[in-house]
């Protein structure tokens, strides 16, 4: 069997999540950077591979994937003898619930090519940019916050272990931060992240830890 590929760019919280599943689960895989600052993904090449132009995409088991929440669950059926979701099945729906409030809801209008797009069409300069993406940040975040702070547990929906929340809501702290999100408000949000930071698999996917990644980060 070849080793799956993953098509991803360092900065991309959605390449982000997919490198945490695949290292929660332990499985090796090559990396192929698609610099989307420089336009990669829009190559006729890459349009080949995924219609959408976008990353990420994983080549594994013969097929190609691309959005991260779907490779994500195919790694949960293909793979499950390290699970991310809970067993029950109102508990994983609400896991999935929380990853999609991140990847349905806040990611989208704050990502690289609709900033372009704010920036360009709209007039804005860089600061009216990041005010968007916090403003669209902070009011998902605090549905998030919501969501976990009842549940008392150490990650958002188990005591034991990071699993698929945390790839979703890692990297989107980390996409917090660039903007200047405060996550005061956020304290649940907060520690979880924290509790993360120096678990092998989140060391490994960092975004300063992958292959493209600038000497400065």
């Amino acid at each position: 069997m070849s080793t799956p590929k993953l098509y991803s760019y360092w900065r991309s919280t959605a390449s982000y999540r997919v490198r945490l599943a695949l290292a929660l689960k332990g499985i090796d895989y090559d990396q192929q950077p698609i610099d989307l600052r420089a336009g990669d993904q829009l190559d006729e090449g890459f349009a080949a591979i995924n219609p959408q132009a976008q990353i990420p995409v994983l080549e594994i088991d013969g097929v190609r994937l691309h959005q991260s929440v779907a490779i994500i669950d195919y790694l949960e059926a293909t793979r499950s003898e390290v699970p991310l979701l809970p067993t029950d099945p109102q508990a994983a729906a609400q896991a999935r619930a929380f990853a999609l409030t991140i990847a349905a809801d806040i990611h989208p209008i704050q990502n690289l090519r609709v900033l372009k797009y704010v920036k360009n069409e709209f007039g804005q300069d860089q600061d009216g940019v990041d005010a968007w993406a916090r403003h669209w940040i902070a009011l998902g975040f605090a549905a998030l916050e919501r969501m976990a702070s009842p549940r008392g547990t150490s990650y958002a929906f188990t005591h034991e272990a990071p699993a698929y929340a945390e790839c979703f809501l890692v990297p989107q702290a980390y996409n917090a931060a660039r903007f200047g999100v405060d996550m005061g408000p956020f304290p649940t949000l907060a520690a979880i992240v924290e509790r993360c930071a120096d678990h092998p698999a989140f060391v490994t996917a960092h975004p300063s830890r992958q292959p493209d990644a600038p000497a400065e980060e």
